[in-house]
């Protein structure tokens, strides 16, 4: 899990207001975490620049062109 770089959300059941399904996130490296079943990802309130731990079952792993990554990071 730890080469993800960006996710698409599908399910925000337990955080409507922070996630949008289908909404792409970027997705922080922190193995530890991903080691629990959680991605740290950058979320709707940007409040936070070290982002959110979230179940990695609430998305799924997307790969992006260039130009789209570069309009993320």
């Amino acid at each position: 899990m730890s080469s993800i770089e960006c996710v698409i959300c599908i399910n925000n059941t337990t955080n409507p207001a922070s996630l949008i399904v289908g909404k792409v996130y970027r997705v922080l490296p922190d193995k530890e975490a991903e080691t629990h079943g959680m991605l740290r990802v950058i979320d709707e309130d940007w409040s936070e620049e070290d982002g959110y731990l979230y179940p990695a079952s609430m998305f799924a792993p997307i790969e992006l062109p260039e130009r789209a990554k570069r309009a993320l990071f």
